[in-house]
Formats: C-alpha cells, structure tokens, sequence
C-alpha cells in the first residue's frame, strides 16, 4: 500500500448543546478531535453531526480503553479491522450511523483507510464511503507519541480533556434564570445560581467557563464578580442575559463556552444588516448552518422562528430574512454542529 505521509494529533473540540426551535434538547459534548496533516478530520465531513470516541464525559476507564484500540492494543471492535472514528453524539449507538475505518499496521506506519458511513455490522463501501478522504499513512512513532500522551505510565487515562463545562448565573433564584439552569443542565452543562461570587474561592471560580448576568444584576455588582474572576486568573467569559428567552440565553452560554482556535472554527461570524431583513453569515468551510430567530411579542411571549437551514460554501453570504420574524427587539442564533453565534438584529 502507497500513500504520502500525514501528520497525526488531537486537538480539543465540542458539539454544540441548546434547547433547538421545536423544543428539544441537543446535548453538548466536549472531545478530542482527530488532526491530520494540520486539519480537523471531523470538519472534512461537511455535515456530520458526531463526536469522536475520546469524549469527556464517558469516564476514564472507558477513555484509556478507547485510547488503546486506536494504539491496535486490543482488537478491532468490528469486523474487517475497522474502528469507530465519530458517532452519534446522543446515544453512540452504531444504528444512528457512524464513521468508521479500517486502522491496520504497515511495518513501522500506521495507516487509516476505506472511511465509511457504517449503520450495521457489515459496511456497504461502495455506496456509503467516503471516496474522497484518505488513505492516511501516519509516522508510527508521532501517532503512538499523541495518543499515549493520554495514558499515564501504568495505561490508565491521564486527564487531558477539561472537566464537564460549568455555567454560573449571577443573579436572584427568578424563574428565568432557574428555568435556563434547568435547560444547561438537561444538555449537559453544569450551572449554579448565586447572588455574589465575590467571596468565593478562586479554584471554585476557575472551574466555570462562562458567567452569566441576570437582567437586574447591576454595574457595580457585576464589576465586583469580574474582579474576583480575574483575580482568580479565571479565563471564563462575561456575558449579560439579552433577553427572557431561555433557548437565546443557553445560546449564548454556548458561544461563551467555546474555545475553539479561531483557524479551526468554520463559522466565524454572524451580523444583521440595519434597516434590511438579512442575515450576514461567515463560513470557513463548507458546513450546514441554521438561523432562528427569538423576539417578545407585545404580551412578552417569547416567540422563536426557524428562518433558514442549508449547507454553505466557504466564504461570506447575505442570507435574506423573514421581516415578520423580526419585528420589536429580536435576535438570531446561527447554529452548525459545533458552533453557535448569537447576536441581536439591527434595526
């Protein structure tokens, strides 16, 4: 077998939770993602929804035990040498479809190859691969360097994955703050209420990756929390409640708790254009991406409405919009499988 060489890392990635535009809740996962030859793997498969198997939550048992099928310690878990590369992010189950490859030694190398969407126990390559990616020839001695750097001396899982993301909501037990702690914690997110974290303990701070300020929470009480974060050399992002609207609020917590390098990121920026019904939307490379519209109507009802779900090229598009989905103080919500921006419409 013949194929240039690659390089091979992992680099830390996630897929977007939120409360989406039928009510249903989407989970947020964190994992390690797959770099070969400098890219994400996962972002050359322009709409797939999934996680790697090296997912935060799963536990380190089962993380050191993932880690050494792809060393080729163990044996293949299906049949044919192949390996789950990506599944499904809520259940995992190979029904729901996964990505899978054949991973195999060639002398020193180890080689990746005959990708496929797999949804039973034998492939169908020819009608479900993914006939563009790889082989992959991998150096044996950077590939088994990156994955082994997750394996303490004695093979168990050594944390290289941050603990399960954390929200704090800064202000009174109201209903919407206790309704979108509800929400974070159904998809995943860790979320505590607190009047004032002034006091609290700086390791205590630091586990939070993103603060969110209730709507009353006023200037001097939030330059007091920003204080104490930043005396504690927390890297968590501020951000204010735009409005009483829970799905827009575990949005923005979502873009809060994103830090994806910005060359890795393939949505890169969301904006409305004043006086015109039209979305500005930015793309690094092909995705699928949704908008959702949130506003109050006059009984201040929330009201959400998809406006727009497809899959773009690279580059910047103006995206016309619905005015009727606009009107009073609205906001929209762009959402790939790993990344959400939010932003309020111009008027």
């Amino acid at each position: 077998m013949t194929s240039e060489y690659v390089t091979f890392g992992l680099a830390p990635a996630m897929r977007a939770g939120g409360v989406l535009a039928d009510g249903a809740y989407q989970t947020h996962r964190d994992f390690l993602d797959f770099v070969v030859d400098g890219r994400p793997l996962l972002g050359r498969l322009a709409d797939l929804d999934a996680v790697s198997p090296l997912a935060a939550d799963i536990g380190p048992s089962a993380l050191a035990e993932q880690v050494r099928r792809l060393l080729l310690e163990t044996e293949a878990p299906l049949e044919g040498s192949r390996f789950v590369l990506y599944g499904c992010p809520e259940c995992e189950g190979l029904e729901c479809g996964a990505v899978t490859a054949v991973i195999e030694r060639d002398g020193p190398d180890v080689v990746w190859r005959d990708f496929v969407r797999q949804t039973g126990e034998t492939p169908d390559v020819e009608r479900d691969g993914y006939h563009g990616l790889g082989p992959y020839r991998f150096h044996g001695e950077q590939y088994r360097t990156a994955l082994r750097g997750l394996l303490t001396a004695d093979g168990a899982f050594a944390p290289g994955l941050p603990n399960g993301p954390r929200a704090l909501l800064i202000g009174p037990r109201a209903a919407v703050l206790a309704k979108l702690a509800a929400a974070l914690r159904r998809i995943g997110i860790g979320a505590e209420i607190t009047l004032d974290a002034a006091g609290a303990h700086a390791d205590e701070l630091r586990k939070y990756g993103a603060v969110v300020f209730g709507r009353t929470v006023g200037q001097d009480e939030r330059d007091a929390v920003r204080d104490a974060f930043a005396a504690a050399r927390s890297d968590a992002v501020c951000v204010t409640a735009l409005a009483p609207i829970v799905p827009l609020l575990v949005a923005q917590v979502e873009q809060a708790l994103d830090r994806t390098p910005h060359d890795r990121r393939r949505l890169l920026g969301l904006t409305t254009v004043a006086g015109v019904a039209e979305a500005v939307v930015e793309v690094a490379s092909t995705c699928r991406v949704a908008l959702v519209a949130h506003r109050l109507d006059r009984l201040s009802r929330p009201r959400t409405r998809e406006l727009f779900d497809a899959v773009l090229d690279p580059g910047t598009h103006h995206v016309p919009l619905d005015p009727r989905a606009l009107r009073g103080r609205s906001y929209l919500v762009a959402r790939t499988n790993e990344a959400v921006r939010v932003t309020p419409v111009e008027r």
